[in-house]
């Protein structure tokens, strides 16, 4: 739910976690991890652990992950997404993402935000910047820039508000 993780302004703040291109979902949750458990909170101790055995213990609240090309390739499984809001990551920039983990993001309530990430350094710090038609991104450090993305359909960003479909429908009863 974006507005959970957001501040009064509408802002997410935190430390850039910086991947690269052609991130699959076998790689954000490995293949014997997917039936491990359906809580969240146990599946996001495995985040990346195939890449990065330690990258799930590393995660900090806030943290935002950045990636390049084609984010969330690979097969359509939603644990995919889950893992991700359990370690306690509230977005990721890419420069795309595939179509069905776009779609499932967006299900269930995880911010994706398609924009230029090159030059983006591991551990930089960002803000998120959400509550714009376009959302944007600033990059802190010594040549501080802000990077505009595409908008969000506005009903994509009430589901988002609402923290994913189910709980969009239980609070509209209907799709917009």
């Amino acid at each position: 739910m974006i507005d959970a993780a957001l501040s009064g302004d509408s802002t997410l703040r935190g430390r850039a976690r910086v991947l690269g291109d052609d991130v699959n979902t076998d790689y954000i949750i490995s293949s014997r991890r997917k039936k491990e458990s359906l809580e969240p909170a146990v599946l996001g101790r495995f985040l990346l652990e195939d890449l990065d055995p330690g990258f799930a213990a590393s995660v900090r609240p806030g943290d935002i992950l950045v990636a390049g090309s084609n984010f969330g390739c690979g097969s359509a499984m939603e644990v995919a997404v889950t893992v991700v809001l359990g370690a306690g990551i509230r977005a990721v920039v890419a420069r795309s993402f595939s179509r069905t983990y776009w779609r499932n993001a967006i299900n269930n309530g995880l911010l994706l935000v398609a924009l230029d990430t090159r030059g983006i350094g591991e551990g930089a710090g960002l803000e998120l910047h959400v509550d714009r038609a376009v959302p944007e991104l600033r990059v802190e450090g010594e040549s501080a820039s802000r990077i505009a993305s595409d908008s969000l359909p506005p009903f994509m960003r009430a589901m988002l508000d609402a923290g994913g479909l189910v709980p969009y429908l239980r609070q509209h009863r209907k799709l917009a």
